[in-house]
């Protein structure tokens, strides 16, 4: 008996010899790994503080948001589309439009090019450099500026380090104006929306925000993939030093205390460790989201080439434009859709519903009146009932067979699902979205109103279709969902809805702050040390 508690005795003591080492090390690994981070601790606090600031409570402000639905004054439309097309020698072209801007009424006509022509509803004359004017119609709308002078008019059609993909409309005029505040206005006049704008301050944000939050940097002497890999390793040892710095100063603090050698722990050193394991929670979920939504970034922004547009033939069209059988003072737009072998006008009609509203893209301006939408078939002058819904079938399809079908078959070989091709599953939910929601569809997906569209695949797929400009306005599966839920919730706080935006990101950028204090305290110490 005596001999066997001895062993156990000489056994512990060589264990604690071990357990003291090992305890060496993690906490020597805590102080290198933590200073390896600093910088980039100290860029990604600094500019995630900043964000919420300049995109909540110094955001600035734009006398209009959107273009005012009005009803179009027939009495100024004198020449049909198919009579306006013929006199232009336009044989085929991909869409139309009605516009009114200085007073007059034009038909914008996209060609098979791409291009926007502008052709007047009451002489058929086309107007020269028509879009660039509209564009500079539309910005001074929502500016409700007409005094001062344009300095510059550019046209992007890539996003870039000033125009992020967030902004999604492509291609778009970028209008800078003489004015104190330099601002930029970015207009896209396909469907006379707002894509953005930046005063100076914001210009400045932006490049700070994308330089020091996205390290647009790296992007400069290399690529992306390599600035996504980069991310991941600082972040992953952030998150590894936060899981040490647990360890030492939380769950084993008596133990490690007794193997530093710079007790006692007052001062900078007491506020380091009590402060950090309050806050290591949030160290950890950022690093984790942070990482999580960059391995994201890898494939590239496509949204803005999914639209489907057929070309359609001007003698294809045997009933004109203003022979329509609606109610013309009602009648706010109209434009063509192809659906399977018929060609249907698409109308938009002043709506009777005074509670169905679309809401603003950044949501503090006034609501407008959802449109009433009516097919008419361009043979036959007759309504088709709800073809707005089965269009948007029609189309999630088409972008499922073109964009898709592909990825989703070759997961299927190995997978014990047949086909996830949304044409052999079940719809699940058919939903018109008048408003942006946060935890379904966000105002970051701008377009409104869209239709949603589950399937019930293996993966979920959710396709959210604006068929007022036959474009997909984003797809959404499970992988997408639980990304965005970990980004929205670890990352922007959405657990912190209940209190309001403004309480939500006043709460983000403490903590934030917060983090950056253990950092700065913890480079003290270990320059204190040394």
């Amino acid at each position: 008996m005596s001999t066997t508690h001895n062993n156990e005795k000489t056994s512990k003591k060589k264990d604690s010899k071990f357990i003291k080492k090992v305890k060496q090390k993690i906490y020597a690994w805590h102080r290198y790994i933590g200073i390896i981070t600093i910088v980039p601790v100290i860029f990604w606090t600094l500019s995630g503080i900043m964000h919420p600031f300049m995109a909540h409570f110094f955001k600035p402000t734009i006398a209009n948001e959107q273009i005012e639905k009005v009803t179009i004054d027939s009495s100024k439309i004198n020449y049909s589309l198919q009579e306006v097309l013929l006199k232009n020698q336009i044989s085929s072209f991909k869409n139309f439009r009605i516009v009114s801007f200085d007073k007059t009424t034009y038909y914008q006509v996209k060609t098979e090019k791409d291009s926007l022509l502008y052709f007047d509803t009451a002489t058929a004359k086309k107007l020269e450099n028509g879009d660039q004017n509209y564009a500079h119609w539309l910005s001074r709308y929502f500016l409700e500026d007409q005094e001062s002078t344009i300095a510059k008019t550019e046209v992007v059609t890539e996003f870039n380090s000033q125009y992020k993909y967030i902004n999604r409309y492509l291609p778009v005029y970028k209008i800078t104006y003489n004015r104190p505040d330099a601002m930029e206005i970015y207009v896209e006049t396909a469907s006379s929306k707002l894509a953005t704008y930046n005063p100076k301050s914001r210009q400045a944000f932006i490049w700070f925000f994308d330089t020091f939050h996205n390290w647009a940097f790296i992007d400069w002497i290399s690529n992306n993939s390599i600035r996504i890999v980069v991310m991941f390793i600082f972040l992953g040892i952030i998150f590894f030093s936060a899981i040490s710095g647990i360890v030492i100063y939380g769950l084993f603090w008596k133990q490690f205390k007794k193997t530093d050698s710079l007790a006692p722990k007052k001062g900078i050193r007491a506020y380091h460790r009590q402060i950090g394991i309050w806050f290591s929670f949030f160290t950890l979920t950022f690093a984790f989201s942070g990482a999580y939504h960059a391995t994201t970034k890898w494939e590239p922004y496509v949204l803005d080439k999914m639209v489907y547009e057929p070309i359609f033939k001007t003698n294809e069209l045997p009933t004109a434009n203003t022979a329509l059988a609606i109610d013309w003072k009602k009648l706010e737009n109209t434009s063509l859709i192809r659906y399977n072998d018929s060609i249907y006008y698409r109308c938009e009609l002043q709506s009777n519903n005074k509670t169905a509203t679309e809401k603003p893209k950044w949501g503090n301006k006034k609501a407008q009146p959802v449109s009433e939408i009516v097919y008419i078939n361009s043979v036959t002058n007759k309504v088709r009932p709800n073809l707005d819904v089965d269009y948007a079938t029609y189309l999630a399809n088409y972008f499922d067979d073109n964009t898709q079908k592909a990825a989703c078959c070759e997961m299927d070989n190995t997978s014990a699902e047949p086909n996830c091709a949304i044409k052999e599953a079940k719809l699940l939910e058919t939903k018109q979205l008048t408003e942006f929601n946060s935890r379904e569809y966000g105002f970051v997906n701008k377009r409104l109103p869209v239709i949603k569209l589950a399937y019930d695949t293996p993966n979920k797929k959710t396709y959210f279709i604006e068929t007022a400009t036959s474009r997909l306005a984003a797809l959404v599966e499970t992988s997408d969902k639980i990304e965005g839920y970990s980004f929205a919730i670890f990352h922007k706080f959405l657990f912190m809805d209940w209190a309001g935006k403004s309480v939500r990101d006043l709460s983000t950028v403490l903590v934030a702050l917060v983090i950056l204090v253990i950092s700065i305290l913890g480079l003290v110490l270990f320059l204190k040390k040394k």
